[in-house]
């Protein structure tokens, strides 16, 4: 059982920048792929982003391309989201999540979640 613990939200304005964090305990496995996923109010959990822990390979939303980026610190066992020029849209709760294999947009695959983090973005 691995154990995700998200930090580093807060209530900021547009144009600024956010890093979140996600640090990771218990059976973590260097073959997996760790997620960032968000759900605001009254809408599905989407996927943000997605590495894998042995690196190289990342994967991004339309919405947050260009804007985010997703990094490891595998001595850490930590995953980054530094989220650049947000936007209210932006606004949601940010989880992080982690699964065997590859990254996918699929969140039913993700087997481990954090408790999640809230990001407040206002106008």
């Amino acid at each position: 059982q691995v154990q995700l613990v998200e930090s580093g939200g807060g209530l900021v304005q547009a144009g600024d920048s956010l890093r979140l964090s996600c640090a990771a305990s218990g059976r973590t496995s260097s073959s997996g792929a760790m997620g960032w996923f968000r759900q605001a109010p009254g809408k599905e959990r989407e996927f943000v982003a997605g590495i894998r822990w042995s690196g190289g390979f990342t994967s991004y939303a339309d919405s947050v391309k260009g804007r985010f980026t997703i990094s490891t610190d595998n001595a850490k066992n930590t995953v980054y989201l530094q989220m650049n020029s947000l936007k209210p849209e932006d606004t949601a709760v940010y989880y992080c999540a982690t699964k065997l294999g590859s990254v996918t947009y699929n969140r039913y695959l993700y087997e481990s979640w954090g408790q999640g983090t809230q990001v407040t973005v206002s106008s």
